[in-house]
């Protein structure tokens, strides 16, 4: 079961990947509970029998660092010790307070010389703290720590198409996040520190601001993308769903060079064994629909 936190409350979403067909949603669900309270925790495990599962949670955009940093050229062993090293002054807090973990990023094969780069995931040890301690005392087992871009990567792989990149576009209360994609594997990301509640109001001036703003810096994103993987061809630009009023896709369309699409969840999960859940559910969803696809079946 993977879970998302956001101001709202927590989305879940349980998927098992079905062979030759789109991956099958056995829940989807937004509840309310405080990720820092295990009482919260214990009573939303015991409605949505989380004890079922292996449980996965994400976190928010504000709980972690995500950096691109040169891959050392040490033993596997000692890689995440060198990359701390390599860390200790790109982060905004001391790196002998972090967890880190790395995700190397795919060069071109092509290519004469391959300098290895890696993304270095960087949280607090005492977020994480705080985030195990609340699902020890739920008695809940959390088997894996996400991150968006991870689960933005998961479900951009299932869009992609053979042999083209792919670059998604996510909105939440966290803000705008950016993904290049390419044969499943993420090789660029970047936020944009616009809500979606900004998106959403009636202020049509101001949206248009804001408008302006991410179209410069999807253009910004995408030159640079070009430049810096120039082996990769981005076929389009894909957003998540939206709220119907917002109608970012109209305005991108005609300021951007890429085809511009909007994600239809449905034609990428099978959301037919859950009932009750709509559009605007499965758009909270959206993140935890992504981070599902790497967790396990049910445990028993």
């Amino acid at each position: 079961m993977a879970m998302q936190f956001t101001p709202d409350g927590v989305c879940l979403a349980h998927v098992r990947r079905v062979t030759d067909n789109r991956p099958l949603v056995s829940y989807c669900a937004v509840r309310q509970a405080d990720p820092t309270d295990g009482h919260a925790l214990e009573k939303l495990g015991k409605e949505a029998r989380l004890g079922r599962y292996r449980c996965t949670f994400s976190l928010s955009a504000s709980e972690y660092q995500m950096l691109v940093v040169e891959a050392p050229n040490v033993p596997a062993a000692e890689l995440k010790t060198a990359v701390r090293w390599r860390m200790k002054d790109m982060l905004d807090f001391p790196a002998d307070d972090a967890t880190i973990d790395v995700l190397e990023i795919p060069a071109d094969k092509n290519a004469p010389s391959r300098t290895r780069s890696l993304f270095a995931v960087a949280a607090r040890n005492d977020i994480i703290r705080q985030r195990m301690a609340a699902f020890d005392g739920a008695k809940l087992p959390v088997t894996a720590i996400d991150v968006p871009e991870l689960a933005q990567r998961n479900i951009a792989a299932l869009l992609e198409e053979p042999g083209r990149g792919l670059a998604l576009l996510s909105f939440d209360e966290g803000g705008g996040l950016l993904t290049f994609t390419y044969g499943g594997e993420l090789y660029s990301s970047r936020h944009i520190d616009i809500p979606l509640s900004q998106l959403n109001q009636p202020d049509s001036e101001q949206r248009q601001r804001y408008f302006d703003r991410i179209t410069l810096e999807l253009q910004r994103s995408m030159d640079s993308f070009e430049r810096q993987f120039s082996f990769i061809t981005i076929s389009k630009l894909v957003l998540a769903p939206l709220p119907p009023e917002v109608n970012l896709e109209a305005y991108l369309a005609t300021n951007l060079y890429l085809p511009v699409s909007t994600l239809n969840l449905d034609e990428v999960f099978d959301f037919s064994t859950v009932s009750g859940v709509g559009p605007a559910q499965r758009m909270q969803c959206f993140l935890a629909l992504g981070a599902a696809l790497r967790s396990e079946d049910v445990t028993q």
